[in-house]
């Protein structure tokens, strides 16, 4: 059977292992289905999705070099119909709103204690008070910028000084020394 990447193929289960099921497509030609690739849904064990001598619709997701065939049983399968306000999948990648990479959710709201934004809020009125114009001849923001960062500096040190001196008392220590 000559094979095309991208096509469906209809195969039978002959093996299943912890990270996937291996999928006869004919005499000659096995193929293997990746456990992220048995189902729509999250899979933690295979026996319960897959049987062995089961009859499943496969698509063909690569074939390697050295004869190996990537199989896909969900991909296969029509996609799965949205409910009603769900979105599909994200575009552009990268972190959600908050910092939070789609962990945890409790109770609906999102992990981290972050809120979002409110849109009844009226938009700001900068003709009242407009936002402050930089002004580089103006030194006032450097002179608190100046001041903040030599309290950091104090304040790091002085921590740096203390745990200094915490574990040079612990090396000198004579309960070390037996």
């Amino acid at each position: 059977m000559q094979l095309e990447v991208g096509k469906i193929y209809e195969g039978k289960v002959t093996g299943i292992t912890k990270f996937g099921a291996f999928v006869e497509l004919d005499k000659d030609t096995t193929g293997m289905v990746h456990i992220s690739e048995v189902a729509n849904t999250f899979v933690s064990e295979i026996k319960d999705h897959l049987q062995e001598g089961q009859t499943v619709k496969v698509k063909v997701l690569s074939m390697g070099e050295d004869g190996k065939i990537s199989l896909s049983i969900k991909k296969a399968q029509p996609a799965p119909p949205k409910k009603q306000g769900e979105r599909g999948p994200r575009q552009g990648g990268g972190m959600n709103r908050g910092g939070d990479r789609g962990g945890a959710r409790q109770g609906g709201k999102p992990a981290g204690g972050f809120r979002p934004r409110r849109d009844d809020r009226p938009p700001q009125d900068f003709s009242k008070n407009p936002p402050p114009i930089y002004d580089p001849n103006q030194n006032s923001g450097n002179a608190d910028f100046e001041d903040m960062l030599s309290k950091f500096k104090a304040s790091s040190d002085e921590k740096f000084s203390d745990l200094k001196k915490i574990t040079d008392n612990k090396r000198r220590s004579p309960s070390r020394r037996k």
